[in-house]
Formats: C-alpha cells, sequence, structure tokens
C-alpha cells in the first residue's frame, strides 16, 4: 500500500453509458468505452463543481439541488459522447458491408447535436408528465381525497413508485439495455473495490456485489419516499394560508419544488452513507437496492476492465495514490481529448 494513502476514501462515483463507464473525482470526469475494434478509449474532462469554487454555495439542500444538476448535465454529455461513438462504429461496420449506403447515411447525420437536444427535452416532458403529473391526476380523478394531504401524497407516491418500477423492469429486457446495466454493475463493483482499498484488477473487483447504496437508483427511490411526507406538508400549508387545494395548485406548487425535494433527498443519501449501520437508514435504503437487481447485472471481465479504466483516469496522477496498486490493464487504451 502507497506510504501517501488516505486514511479516508475519497468519494468517487459513476454512471454506465453506452459500452463504458463514466467516473467522477473531486477534480476531473472520465468516461472509458470499448470500441467495436476491442481498444478503450477513454476521454477526460476537468470538473470542478461550483460549490467547490464558491464556498457561501456549500450550504445545505442548496448544494444538493445545485450537485444533481449538474451531475444531470455532465451524464448527459457523457452519454452523448458515447453514443456518438457508438454510432461511429456502426457507421464503419456498415461501410465494410455497404460503401454506398453508409455514404449517403453519412450525408444525413450533420443534425445530431441538434437531435439529442431535442430528444433530451421530449424525454423530460414525457418523464415529468408520466412519473409526477399523472399520478396526481388520477389520485385526484379516482380518490374523493384531495383535501387529506398525507393520504393523498401516500397514494399519488405509490402510484409514482409503481409506475417507475414498472417501467425499469420493462426496459430492462432491451438487449441494450441489459448491456448498459451490466456496466452499470461494472461501475458498482469498481467504486466498491476501490473503496475497501483493493488493487484494481478484473479477478480483484468481480467479488464485489453489483448493488451500492449510493447509486442513482437508490437516490430517486429515496427522492420517492421523502416526497410522500415533503408535497403533504406542502399541501397542508397551501391549504392554511389559502382555504383551498386542487390539480392546478399542486402542479403549480409542487413542479418549481422539485430542485428543493431534490436537495433534502441529497442530504439524506450523504448522511446515509455514514451511518449505514444504522437501522432506520438500513430500512431507507434498502428499497433501492431492491431495485437494483433490476438496474443492475454481473459485467463479465472486459467490462470491469473498462470500469476500471475509467477510475483511474478519473483519479490521475494527482490522485494516484489513491489506489492500493497499479492495476496491469491488458487492453490497449487509447485516450482522447474533451
Amino acid at each position: 500500500m502507497p506510504e501517501n494513502f488516505n486514511e479516508k476514501i475519497m468519494p468517487v462515483g459513476g454512471q454506465a453509458v453506452i459500452e463504458g463507464v463514466m467516473m467522477r473525482s473531486p477534480k476531473r470526469i472520465a468516461t472509458a468505452i470499448r470500441r467495436a475494434s476491442g481498444k478503450i478509449e477513454v476521454r477526460i474532462d476537468d470538473f470542478q463543481s461550483l460549490i467547490q469554487k464558491r464556498k457561501n454555495l456549500n450550504i445545505p439542500v442548496l448544494r444538493g439541488a445545485i450537485t444533481l444538476i449538474e451531475i444531470m448535465i455532465q451524464g448527459i454529455k457523457t452519454l452523448q459522447w458515447s453514443a456518438d461513438k457508438a454510432m461511429e462504429d456502426a457507421h464503419d461496420e456498415e461501410r465494410k458491408r455497404n460503401p454506398e449506403k453508409a455514404k449517403k447515411k453519412k450525408k444525413k447525420s450533420g443534425m445530431s447535436t441538434l437531435s439529442a437536444v431535442f430528444s433530451l427535452t421530449i424525454a423530460l416532458v414525457i418523464g415529468i408528465a408520466l412519473f409526477f403529473v399523472l399520478p396526481l391526476y388520477l389520485t385526484t380523478e379516482i380518490f374523493n381525497i384531495e383535501r387529506q394531504a398525507l393520504t393523498f401524497n401516500l397514494l399519488a407516491g405509490l402510484i409514482r413508485i409503481t409506475f417507475f418500477v414498472a417501467y425499469v423492469w420493462g426496459i430492462s429486457f432491451m438487449k441494450d439495455v441489459k448491456r448498459l446495466f451490466a456496466y452499470h454493475g461494472a461501475e458498482h463493483k469498481t467504486v466498491f473495490a476501490f473503496e475497501n482499498r483493493i488493487v484494481l484488477s478484473p479477478e480483484n473487483v468481480k467479488a464485489y456485489s453489483t448493488f451500492h447504496p449510493r447509486c442513482g437508483t437508490s437516490f430517486l427511490v429515496i427522492v420517492m419516499i421523502i416526497s410522500l411526507l415533503f408535497f403533504a406538508l406542502v399541501d397542508t400549508i397551501i391549504m392554511i394560508f389559502t382555504g383551498q387545494i386542487s390539480l392546478l395548485i399542486r402542479l403549480a406548487v409542487h413542479l418549481p419544488l422539485i430542485p428543493v425535494l431534490g436537495g433534502i433527498s441529497y442530504e439524506g443519501l450523504k448522511a446515509s452513507s455514514k451511518n449505514m449501520d444504522n437501522p432506520f437508514v438500513k430500512l431507507m435504503i434498502m428499497p433501492g437496492l431492491w431495485l437494483q437487481r433490476i438496474t443492475t447485472s454481473e459485467p463479465d471481465a472486459a467490462q470491469l476492465e473498462v470500469a476500471i479504466v475509467a477510475l483511474k483516469a478519473a483519479l490521475g496522477e494527482e490522485y494516484a495514490g489513491e489506489l492500493a496498486a497499479e492495476p496491469v490493464i491488458e487492453s490497449e487504451v487509447v485516450p482522447v481529448s474533451a
């Protein structure tokens, strides 16, 4: 173990992307993907959170909202980069089989960025409509409990959670999503091994679990659970001051408060990571770990290798001392500029 190895493990995190893994350290983000050639290609972006730049923003709830927005933006960027590379590989493969057809398709691919922005916007609108607006609408129309704040939000929350679990379960049968979930498992195993100060090799990392309590899946479940009480409290305050409540009022107030809810949930997840032995904390994170049985799957050695490369690249030379030892990566790694 290196002499400069810190007793306190540095917080790292990441996400699965198309045929790869993104890892995040305090100062950089690295995304490693497996190209069709078998090589691992790595993109490294220097990154410093707004909270690190402006210490006055590092206050509870606000820092959580800012962090979540930053993670979402960076996640979209890295996912888009991996998608572009996957399209390059698909185009190269098609060019080998049918050069003329591939040439025509390439000419039509100039709007990929605009299409990505449009697709993201549509996805966000559909997500809010399906997982937020629809549960409120159904609860309002089906049950006569509009003025019972706690009961109303408990039922709306249960409908929301049911929709979310059904959606995740449904897409898990798609071939590409199965690959994505395997890389998700590789990310978790690699982070676990790093946190346990184990030499990062596919053989060593393989022994760890694919279920991690700080996963984004667990975070979403925590958001849904906290939202049950949070919005019940909000509705109660609305009725105290206005004497009325309706679907339109709920939407007008609840939607702008989603970032606040995210910030509160972030603080909850952060606190839970420091108190993993607490029975209440175990109860809170359990649903998220259950859901990871769908959103993660067992990766193979090649996928673990990609996750290890991503983590090493995210740490860089500056934080190389955080590693237990230098792993040997057999595959050729091709670094690229941001």
